[in-house]
């Protein structure tokens, strides 16, 4: 039998909470947006009645203003969001034990184990979507597939508080014909240069084929050309498994726009530092440079690549993240969030310093060590990296100030 994974994603999730706790306000259109002091005065999330009029998640509010006069704002309540969190995830754990958070209001659950076919897990499906919104009065949309990819882009198929299966011996008729965009990972860049060479829909990505693809965007080719095939099979992990041990990682909506690669390398490099104190806190080295980088259409791009070995250094993350950057961005969007994070981590051993092959990296990593010490003793900010002092408008500490968005509202869907 195939796997049976669930994607469930909790349909405006932070405005739904909002109009729980508040059912005054549930006949009105609602938006729950960021500081508008910090130039998060953008919607981060709304409810149905606000996205009838055309209010979008990632706008500014003046904008949503324009588009519905009577719009009520609300600020984030993130305490409530994530005790909410849990308490939906706390659900989905008498159904199975592999259960992977992917954000704070999105999860996937396996019942490959906990089901007798495809049919059942759906059954399931429904029962979880029913049992939420009976016990916690929000709704989620749920995608049933095979695979993690194909169940992510089924929640994202009906909304609100609907179940989408995408049977394997279906899912071409599906998935096929729908836009490359909507393909998990394919962001704007990956987009254009797919557009620029015929191949519009998911469907005519797989009939590329691999070498073709690949001769297009490099490897990655070869990746989306597998996920439109049905070819992931990564796992959905235990419940309770330690990510912190998987990937450390800081993203942050930028107190303007960013619009050239100056600043750019600024925002990256306050990022770097951040992941990289906390990898030296935890005792941990990593060797793969993850980014994102969400654009003012709300596009985002997610790149990585591999540093040449483990480092808990600011500077190598730092100028690999760049490189990605360059890559991937041609200033002609500005952006509006960038996250760093480094993966396939390790403890650092004892004896691992007489294993550097590189002096220099050796040198990077004891420079950052004092550095520690310093801000330890002194604070965050007694020590700060020349970069850093550009333009003191971009200047924030993500150690002290760290927002947590859900990942729809990175990804322009909520």
């Amino acid at each position: 039998m195939d796997r049976v994974i669930l994607h469930c994603d909790l349909n405006n999730f932070y405005a739904s909470v909002e109009c729980l706790y508040h059912p005054e306000l549930r006949e009105f259109p609602v938006a729950v947006c960021g500081d508008t002091d910090q130039r998060h005065g953008i919607v981060l999330a709304k409810n149905q009645i606000a996205r009838s009029f055309g209010v979008k998640t990632g706008e500014v509010i003046y904008q949503a203003m324009d588009k519905c006069p009577k719009l009520i704002t609300i600020r984030p309540n993130m305490a409530l969001y994530q005790k909410f969190s849990r308490l939906v995830n706390d659900v989905y754990r008498r159904y199975s034990d592999r259960i992977q958070p992917f954000s704070i209001d999105e999860s996937w659950i396996d019942l490959t184990h906990g089901v007798s076919s495809f049919a059942e897990g759906v059954q399931k499906a429904q029962e979880i979507r029913r049992t939420v919104s009976e016990e916690l009065g929000i709704t989620l949309s749920i995608g049933v597939s095979f695979n993690k990819i194909f169940a992510k882009l089924g929640s994202d198929l009906q909304k609100p508080d609907a179940v989408t299966p995408i049977p394997r011996e279906r899912f071409q008729e599906i998935i096929w014909p729908l836009p490359c965009r909507e393909l998990l990972y394919v962001g704007p860049v990956t987009e254009k240069k797919l557009l620029r060479v015929g191949i519009r829909t998911i469907g005519e990505i797989a009939q590329a084929g691999p070498a073709f693809l690949q001769s297009v965007l490099g490897k990655w080719g070869v990746t989306i050309y597998a996920f439109a095939m049905g070819l992931d099979d990564s796992p959905v992990h235990l419940d309770g498994a330690v990510d912190a041990a998987k990937s450390v990682g800081n993203s942050t909506t930028t107190p303007r726009d960013i619009a050239t690669m100056e600043d750019a390398r600024q925002v990256v490099y306050m990022l770097s530092d951040s992941v990289a104190q906390r990898l030296r806190q935890k005792s941990m080295v990593g060797k793969l440079v993850q980014i994102s980088l969400k654009d003012t259409g709300l596009c985002v791009i997610e790149r990585q690549a591999s540093l040449m070995e483990p480092t808990c250094a600011c500077s190598p993350i730092a100028d690999l993240a760049m490189e990605l950057v360059e890559q991937n961005w041609s200033c002609s969007t500005p952006l509006r969030a960038i996250g760093v994070r480094v993966a396939d981590l390790s403890f650092l051993s004892s004896g691992r310093q007489a294993t550097f092959s590189s002096p220099r990296l050796e040198r990077q990593e004891r420079l950052d060590h004092c550095i520690d010490s310093l801000r330890q003793r002194f604070g965050q900010s007694c020590v700060a990296r020349g970069v850093l002092l550009m333009d003191p408008s971009l200047n924030i500490s993500p150690i002290e100030d760290n927002t947590v968005h859900p990942t729809s509202f990175f990804k322009g869907v909520m």
